[in-house]
């Protein structure tokens, strides 16, 4: 079963979006998709980000249960989704009962931070 990153890649390739025009509207580089597109799981606002670019949906391409409760479907998504979809129902973990869930948790918690914060370098400074 192929991992969120190689998921990532595949839309990408899909969409035939270069990737070029991705990493400018995302503000990053093109070794850094490169190395999303090696990683096992990734930020739900860096899957949202790119899902917006290319115009994809990713809420069901993660099936775990962590990841199932992550906010990936856009507005612009949602709206276009019709009212026969069945929302998918998941039971919560409490994230105390595991140590990895714990770390895997602050872990997302803190590239959302850190891409928030690059995010705000980019308004205030601008790109490079």
């Amino acid at each position: 079963m192929p991992h969120q990153g190689e998921i990532l890649q595949e839309a990408i390739k899909t969409s035939g979006i270069s990737i070029t025009r991705i990493v400018e509207e995302l503000g990053i580089t093109r070794p850094t998709i490169y190395r999303k597109f090696k990683d096992d799981t990734l930020d739900a606002n860096f899957v949202k980000n790119v899902g917006i670019i290319i115009g994809h949906d990713f809420s069901q391409d993660f099936t775990t249960a962590e990841q199932s409760v992550l906010p990936f479907v856009t507005s612009s998504v949602r709206s276009a989704v019709t009212h026969t979809v069945t929302p998918r129902v998941t039971t919560a973990v409490p994230a105390d009962s595991d140590p990895t869930k714990q770390l895997l948790a602050l872990q997302t918690k803190y590239i959302a931070l850190l891409e928030a914060y690059n995010e705000l370098l980019l308004k205030v400074y601008g790109p490079k």
